[in-house]
């Protein structure tokens, strides 16, 4: 037994207006609840709001907005923006194009990488948070099985230290 979808991936925002704006009129994700709460501990309660944006299969990103400017900026100051930590979405290629399309119009920089098993699209949020939007080869898809069966194998052979790499979809111009 496994997880069976992504529930929510959760991030803070610094400015809920331009987080909606992103999600909802670039990326193409709707809001589909807000949740005022407050958090509860020693001290007084802090007011904090959640924003969900919804996937197709019903999972969300979310994020996090507190009252206190000050609680805001000391959550979002803790947040990596490296592009190797990102949110990365499964999308056809005419949604890739469209949100590519969408992203120019609004002057939010992007960027496509081929990597050779999927050929992905990606942006920044407001807040930094790198969003990847991918669409995967066929031929890639058709491999998954013998990826899976072999993905054991390939960590273990990468521990030892042989680092040749696999993705022979890759194109190594």
């Amino acid at each position: 037994m496994r997880p069976s979808r992504l529930h929510h991936h959760a991030y803070v925002s610094r400015d809920l207006e331009a987080t909606r704006r992103f999600y909802e009129e670039i990326v193409g994700l709707p809001l589909v609840a807000t949740w005022c709460e407050e958090l509860l501990g020693e001290g007084d309660p802090e007011p904090y709001c959640h924003l969900f944006f919804e996937l197709e299969d019903g999972g969300c990103l979310a994020f996090f907005h507190f009252a206190r400017a000050e609680t805001t900026e000391e959550h979002a100051s803790l947040a990596s923006t490296s592009p190797f930590d990102h949110v990365a979405l499964a999308v056809t290629s005419q949604v890739q194009a469209a949100v590519e399309a969408r992203a120019k119009e609004a002057a939010v920089q992007s960027l496509i990488i081929d990597h050779g098993y999927c050929v992905s699209l990606y942006v920044q949020d407001p807040d930094g948070l790198v969003v990847e939007l991918t669409v995967d080869h066929p031929h890639a898809l058709a491999e998954a099985p013998q990826r899976r069966s072999s993905a054991h194998a390939d960590l273990k052979r990468w521990l030892a230290g042989d680092h040749t790499p696999n993705n022979e979809f890759r194109r190594h111009d």
